[in-house]
């Protein structure tokens, strides 16, 4: 009446859930960039660590938070969500600009792993850089919404759904500073030029249809040097971390102040 079934029950140590086998240490070496303020007679510095990545997490930040928390207390870095939204560990690794907690580990051991700071900005100890210039940029664009007037039911500034589609893939940039610093023109003319990321800001609210504060907007923007220092060599677009397109966002701003003109 019943069909008979047969279960065939596979031992555990056969499946590996037993297993008291440990992996073989595979070590690799990170070169991390030193150098503090207490000491400004020294120079800045490589500091060599080794650690298993059997014994570690699978990202960069993984890494480092080992590094201090068994071997340098010393080590100093910026880091806060470990999940690519804040953009507080911003460093170059392996030669790019990138977010540590992104960033996986290369686990070919015969290559050592180098970390520097943020490239060409000034350093407040390790791989912390300053940041202060940037954040005064990125205010100076006024980033927040500007009207003159109010919705007549004094509740939302409604937007079409079109309309909100233009935001995407500006909103999304979380002011880590990879593009920017890693932008030959912004090497050599940050104090007047302002950035692929604080540009990328700007054009965000430049075509934003809740604002009313356009044309003041592209009055900031209509010098020599806070727009047109860009030469479109797009590593920008290359090293977000977001895979967000500042080089595009740039362009479009060009296309549109000459329009007006």
């Amino acid at each position: 009446m019943f069909a008979k079934r047969f279960v065939t029950v596979t031992p555990l140590l056969s499946r590996g859930l037993a297993s008291t086998t440990e992996k073989a240490p595979l070590i690799k070496t990170f070169n991390i960039y030193r150098w503090s303020p207490d000491t400004p007679e020294e120079k800045p510095r490589l500091q060599e660590y080794k650690i298993d990545l059997n014994d570690c997490g699978p990202m960069v930040l993984d890494a480092l938070l080992k590094i201090k928390n068994e071997q340098d207390a010393t080590l100093t870095f910026r880091r806060s969500c470990r999940e690519g939204i804040c953009g507080s560990c911003a460093m170059n690794i392996g030669g790019r600009n990138t977010l540590a907690c992104l960033c996986r580990i290369d686990r070919d051991t015969s290559k050592n792993t180098k970390i520097y700071p943020l490239p060409h900005m000034f350093v407040v100890r390790d791989l912390v850089p300053d940041l202060t210039h940037f954040y005064k940029q990125y205010k100076s664009i006024q980033p927040y919404l500007q009207r003159d007037t109010v919705p007549e039911d004094g509740k939302e500034n409604l937007q079409s759904i079109a309309d909100r589609k233009k935001l995407d893939g500006l909103y999304e940039c979380i002011l880590c500073a990879c593009c920017s610093t890693s932008c030959p023109s912004y090497w050599w003319n940050q104090q007047e030029y302002l950035g692929p990321a604080v540009l990328m800001q700007a054009y965000r609210w430049l075509i934003d249809s809740r604002d009313e504060a356009t044309h003041m907007r592209r009055e900031l923007l209509q010098n020599s040097m806070s727009l047109y220092r860009c030469h479109t060599i797009l590593n920008c677009t290359r090293t977000c971390p977001k895979g967000l397109n500042p080089g595009k966002a740039i362009a479009e701003i060009k296309k549109g102040l000459s329009l007006e003109g």
